[in-house]
């Protein structure tokens, strides 16, 4: 076979190229054969000299970022996109319809997860435990008791804030710069927390359920540790089969006073917790990934407890001309510069 009879490595794109569990994510898809272009809308996010080629993008939030992802896909003749943001995800799925598999829930799920509110009503019809949920102007929760008020969409731990007692509330929504109908309420859930991985692809079979107990979060998740839970598999897998992600989505929750699991949050999408998976023994990224562009076997739920993931900085090396040949300058955005004297996260 002549050079230019040799098959082509197929291309991938990988999103959010600073995000904690991108870099090791593009390297472990070039590992497996992929080429991989990442996007970022900041030049300093670390993943994107680690990719074969890379661009900045404007916000997902934008109506500039289809535009510019879907060209990005059509010049680099990408086989698969993998989003890691949430801000992304709804124009990212439309993608499809370009003919490129992308490693996300169906849109009807996604749009759900989205909006908090709607999924925390959603999963009490359907009968599965939540925390008791309101819009945080009509909370009529017992008082004396803490609870959690944070934006009805956004990602991480942005905007949230947990009250000692609900007669806290009416100054926080009188001091918050967002209007009380995009704030919502939760009863806390003081017992363990955890981040579960639910592996699932087009034809509705859950692959595998990854349970992992949060240790220290920080925004993200630093520290987990990989735990069998007979009922949290079983509260996962009823996800899956009331509301049919068909897609990756990872469950957050907390285990009350009973020991019974609290779905507070749902994201439609791989989480930052996937490195930790892998390691376990389910490359729920990967194995995704060969299923929608290669026919690639199942995934098994065959994985190690008590593995632990302990986040922390990392430094990769490549030559100079690799480097310079992203064509960007890695100076941090003014939003990412810290303040004088600030100490390091």
């Amino acid at each position: 076979m002549s050079a230019a009879e040799e098959p082509r490595q197929p291309t991938v794109v990988v999103t959010t190229a600073g995000a904690p569990q991108t870099p090791g994510t593009i390297q472990h898809l070039q590992r497996q054969g992929y080429r991989v272009v990442a996007t970022d809308i900041d030049p300093a996010a670390p993943g994107l000299y680690l990719a074969d080629r890379c661009y900045l993008v404007p916000p997902g939030s934008s109506e500039a970022y289809l535009p510019e992802i879907r060209g990005i896909c059509l010049k680099e003749g990408a086989c698969a996109v993998v989003p890691l943001v949430d801000e992304e995800l709804v124009a990212v799925s439309r993608l499809t319809d370009d003919g490129i598999a992308v490693l996300l829930p169906r849109p009807g799920f996604v749009a759900t997860c989205l909006d908090k509110y709607t999924l925390m009503h959603r999963l009490g019809d359907a009968g599965l435990p939540v925390p008791r949920t309101r819009r945080a102007a009509e909370w009529t929760g017992p008082p004396g008791r803490p609870i959690i008020v944070k934006p009805r969409s956004g990602r991480g731990s942005r905007g949230v804030v947990r009250l000692d007692s609900a007669e806290d509330l009416g100054a926080l929504l009188a001091e918050s710069d967002r209007p009380a109908d995009e704030l919502i309420a939760q009863e806390a859930v003081g017992g363990t927390e955890y981040t579960v991985s639910v592996v699932v692809w087009r034809d509705g079979s859950v692959q595998a359920v990854v349970p992992k107990e949060v240790v220290l979060k920080v925004g993200v998740t630093k520290y987990a540790v990989t735990r069998r839970h007979a009922r949290i598999d079983e509260v996962c897998r009823a996800v899956q089969q009331e509301l049919r992600a068909d897609g990756p989505f990872n469950v957050q929750l907390a285990l009350d006073s009973g020991g019974e699991p609290r779905i507070f949050e749902i994201n439609p999408r791989f989480s930052s917790t996937a490195p930790l998976t892998l390691a376990a023994g389910v490359d729920e990224v990967g194995g995704l990934l060969g299923q929608a562009t290669r026919g690639g076997p199942r995934l098994s739920d065959d994985w190690r407890e008590g593995v632990v993931m302990v986040r922390r900085w990392s430094d990769d090396f490549v030559d100079e001309a690799r480097f310079a040949g992203a064509g960007l300058t890695p100076a941090p955005s003014a939003a990412a510069e810290p303040a004088v004297g600030a100490v390091g996260t």
